[in-house]
């Protein structure tokens, strides 16, 4: 699976930023909170994998991670815009993108180049599980405003087209013993814990910022999008478990027939020569 790089601009409504969701805020902020770790997240993994580019001796995989590369630049790209409707909403979200990038200019001075590849390669598997979720039920962004379904469908195509290539890096690198393996299931039980506890957080605080956080209606739609119907994080479960099976690979489960959804979105959303043209 060959990815492609895509210059595809969405064009966000800024005054449905809190509110694009058809269940209301508590989802459409679920949703913003996990996109102010794109940007960030999207370079440190453009960082990881880039490092051990030399290495690589298959030309196709050296071609994936070019590709690679370019959809993750895209993304940081498109959700910075997306990110900025949030900042000028929600003026205490900037503090929290920085507190992102604080974590992970850490780990990227602190921490050795195979553990920054284990948590590319995690935080990856989480994004191809959620992706997979989102494309498997259309019913999760059902009456969501166009735009920012859109943007999710694209970030969830890409994500599953390009989903093993991190990965392939790993395994061309580091190889398949008893340590690769540790390092491996270790980085994605590190990566969970931490991604969740502040993401949890920063949901709860922007939750409250906007003055919802008592709202029991907004709970019981997120509680029910979430764990029962359509159950969108509950379906996550078994597939973050398939991790810990020593011959993973993220093409062990094969979705790649959702990737025909992709040309629609590239036919309305990409930027033309003649769109690009000043009138």
């Amino acid at each position: 699976m060959l990815p492609i790089r895509r210059d595809l601009r969405f064009d966000l409504p800024p005054e449905r930023i809190n509110n694009w969701h058809a269940a209301g805020p508590h989802i459409s902020v679920f949703m913003n909170t996990l996109s102010l770790f794109f940007p960030v997240g999207e370079r440190f993994f453009i960082h990881s994998v880039r490092h051990y580019r030399e290495r690589i001796k298959d030309p196709e995989l050296q071609k994936a991670v070019a590709a690679f590369i370019g959809q993750e630049a895209m993304h940081g790209r498109e959700h910075e815009e997306y990110n900025a409707h949030m900042f000028q909403a929600v003026p205490q979200t900037v503090g929290m993108e920085r507190m992102v990038a604080r974590l992970l200019g850490f780990v990227q001075k602190y921490t050795p180049a195979s553990f920054q590849l284990s948590a590319t390669i995690a935080l990856e598997h989480f994004t191809a599980i959620m992706a997979d979720g989102l494309l498997r039920d259309p019913a999760i962004l059902e009456g969501a405003e166009s735009h920012y379904a859109a943007i999710w469908n694209w970030h969830a195509l890409e994500e599953t087209e390009h989903k093993a290539v991190a990965y392939d890096v790993w395994r061309a690198v580091m190889g398949r013993n008893p340590v690769s393996y540790v390092i491996r299931v270790g980085g994605l039980i590190v990566a969970s814990v931490i991604l969740w506890g502040i993401a949890i957080s920063f949901h709860l605080r922007t939750i409250a910022l906007l003055g919802e956080l008592g709202n029991r209606s907004g709970w019981r739609q997120f509680f029910r999008y979430g764990f029962t119907r359509p159950g969108f994080l509950r379906k996550l479960v078994l597939p973050w478990l398939s991790y810990f099976r020593p011959g993973f690979h993220p093409w062990d489960h094969d979705n790649s027939e959702f990737l025909e959804r992709i040309r629609p979105l590239e036919y309305r959303y990409a930027k033309t020569e003649r769109e690009a043209q000043p009138a």
